[in-house]
């Protein structure tokens, strides 16, 4: 049997370079001074993330409006200088987009997946983004193990009532999770309100963000949290992991 193997970022693509359209002139605008490396970072999209499963070809055509544009401007409802943790970032959207028109931030990648957050490595290495960290594993498996961050974010990673158990109990105290969705976020907000109650959340709504850059607006549901982060339950358990890492600590 013959197995597939990596390919580094920086082999030559086999998907034809006609297919990443130029970039608009919004994207100079919002990456600034980081456009360059926006530039690079679609093009290890069309290349290393088509061969490796990242993303799918047919979405290279549509890269910039759908993908890095639409991520970056979820920049406009984040505080400055806060921690993130993009959740399920899988091929690093929104996270690089975010860090690289935002290097006020601290930023966490956090992702299960070996192959993805391979790539993601690569990718913050290439680009030198210093403020990015990557860090392999599921929401429920760092808990108490990451420090807890002001803001979480995510997008099409899960329905908003699963998504909100996995990010919600990794904020710390008045934090709040920031989820890029689709045309239905209202709808799947009324549906979760319940399960964010449960979760500590205090405060819901839907944005729209990206006047004048992206068409349609990028919709992002905000969740903002109270005292307990998660709710009675995982307070306890972070806890509980604060204690174990205390007791590893002095060993």
């Amino acid at each position: 049997m013959r197995y597939g193997r990596t390919v580094p970022v920086t082999e030559t693509s086999e998907v034809p370079s006609s297919e990443l359209p130029p970039a608009p002139e919004q994207a100079r605008a919002v990456f600034g001074e980081r456009f360059d490396d926006a530039v690079r970072y679609a093009e290890l999209l069309a290349d290393a993330g088509v061969k490796r499963g990242l993303i799918g070809p047919r979405e290279v055509p549509r890269l910039w409006e759908r993908h890095l544009l639409n991520c970056a401007v979820l920049s406009e409802v984040v505080p400055e200088g806060v921690t993130v943790c993009d959740v399920g970032s899988g091929a690093g959207l929104p996270g690089i987009p975010l860090a690289l028109v935002r290097e006020d931030l601290k930023i966490t990648l956090l992702e299960p997946l070996l192959r993805r957050t391979n790539f993601l490595t690569e990718v913050v290495e290439l680009l030198g983004l210093d403020h990015v960290t990557v860090v392999r594993g599921r929401a429920e498996e760092v808990l108490g193990k990451l420090p807890p961050v002001h803001v979480v974010t995510a997008r099409a990673v899960a329905p908003l009532d699963r998504l909100a158990a996995w990010g919600v109990p990794l904020l710390r105290p008045y934090g709040e999770m920031l989820a890029l969705k689709g045309d239905t976020a209202e709808e799947e907000l009324s549906g979760a309100k319940a399960a964010l109650a449960k979760l500590g959340a205090e405060k819901t709504s839907v944005l729209q963000v990206g006047e004048g850059i992206v068409d349609p607006l990028s919709t992002v549901v905000r969740v903002e949290v109270g005292e307990s982060p998660g709710g009675v339950r995982f307070a306890a358990k972070r806890a509980k992991a604060a204690r174990v890492g205390r007791t590893r600590r002095r060993r």
